[in-house]
């Protein structure tokens, strides 16, 4: 009974990590697909260990819409919740209009200590959206407030020297890139749609 029982409570514990995690869907990374010329499957094993988090070492997922950077990045996520840490999923903009509704409440300092205090902060779709030059400066407050302490992992549509579209401000992208890419693992997914490529073997089995 007393086994159960501590079996129930860990599973409890399991299911709220991932419900504060907030992910839009459950991925593992079990069903990525391992077929995928683009990803060194060995380094998502070593990503999967979640051994990157006790150092504080950021992930960068490169590459088109549709190529799986999102399900890597929920991915994960999902894995570190399974080892027992703190996650939260955002997207770029979503996390940069929370910043700047706090700010106005004159709250930000609280906001990004809590954000601090996660094991790893994921965010999706940097690229998708300009930011201003307030948010460009939010953005970067955070990414610093977490800078060789707590994990960060971005997923983004545009190679770093486009990285200047989404923040103008050449001397704060450019601090915004090497925080991101100081001892980080650096993944390219391609520019192969993997929706589409998935679609396409459907079909060659139907045949």
């Amino acid at each position: 009974m007393l086994s159960a029982e501590t079996d129930d409570r860990a599973e409890r514990r399991r299911l709220r990590r991932i419900h504060e995690a907030r992910f839009p869907r459950q991925k593992t990374l079990a069903e990525f697909d391992t077929a995928s010329p683009s990803i060194d499957q060995q380094t998502i094993a070593l990503l999967a260990s979640c051994s990157y988090l006790d150092k504080g070492e950021p992930i960068v997922l490169l590459g088109d819409s549709g190529t799986g950077k999102s399900h890597l990045l929920i991915g994960l996520g999902q894995a570190a919740c399974e080892k027992g840490r703190s996650v939260r999923y955002v997207t770029c903009a979503q996390l940069v209009n929370e910043l700047a509704e706090i700010a106005d409440e004159r709250r930000l300092s609280r906001l990004v200590a809590r954000y601090g205090r996660l094991d790893l902060l994921a965010i999706d779709e940097l690229g998708y959206v300009r930011l201003d030059a307030r948010g460009g400066e939010l953005l970067f407050q955070m990414l610093t407030e977490r800078e060789e302490k707590s994990s960060v992992a971005v997923a983004t549509n545009l190679p770093f020297s486009e990285w200047g579209q989404v923040v103008t401000d050449p001397r704060l992208v450019a601090a915004i890139v090497d925080r991101l890419t100081f001892r980080a693992h650096i993944l390219e997914t391609g520019t192969e749609s993997y929706r589409l490529r998935s679609s396409r073997r459907a079909r060659t089995k139907s045949t």
